[in-house]
C-alpha cells in the first residue's frame, strides 16, 4: 500500500475558499469563472500529482484518492482536461489509461 501524495493537497486553501464565496457554489466551472488563475494553476499541479499516483501503479493496479470537492475535481481537470461536476459522497470517477492519457468514466 502506498503512502499519501503530498501534491494532492491544494497549495492555496484560503484562495479556494475565497473563490467559493465569490462563485456562490463549489462547482469547478463556477470557481474557474471566479478565479481562473487559481483553478488553472492548481488544477495543473493537482493533476500532475494525480498522474504520479497513477504512474506508480503496477499494471492493472488501482488507487483510491480521497479528499474534498472541488480539489478532487480540479485534479481530474488537470490530468484529463475534462471538467466533472461535484463528486458526491460515495461516488467517484474511474480514470482508465487509453494510450493518449486517461479516459474518464463517472461512477455512481
Amino acid at each position: 500500500m502506498a503512502g499519501a501524495e503530498a501534491g494532492l493537497r491544494p497549495r492555496r486553501e484560503d484562495r479556494w475558499r475565497e473563490a467559493y464565496e465569490k462563485a456562490g457554489n463549489g462547482e469547478l466551472e463556477a470557481l474557474r469563472t471566479a478565479d481562473p488563475e487559481l483553478v488553472a494553476e492548481d488544477s495543473a499541479a493537482l493533476g500532475a500529482a494525480l498522474g504520479r499516483v497513477l504512474d506508480a501503479l503496477a499494471d492493472g493496479g488501482r488507487a483510491l484518492v480521497v479528499g474534498h470537492s472541488p480539489t478532487n475535481e480540479a485534479a481530474v481537470l488537470g490530468l484529463t482536461g475534462q471538467i466533472v461536476g461535484p463528486i458526491s459522497k460515495g461516488a467517484g470517477v474511474l480514470l482508465v489509461p487509453d494510450g493518449r492519457g486517461y479516459r474518464l468514466e463517472i461512477l455512481d
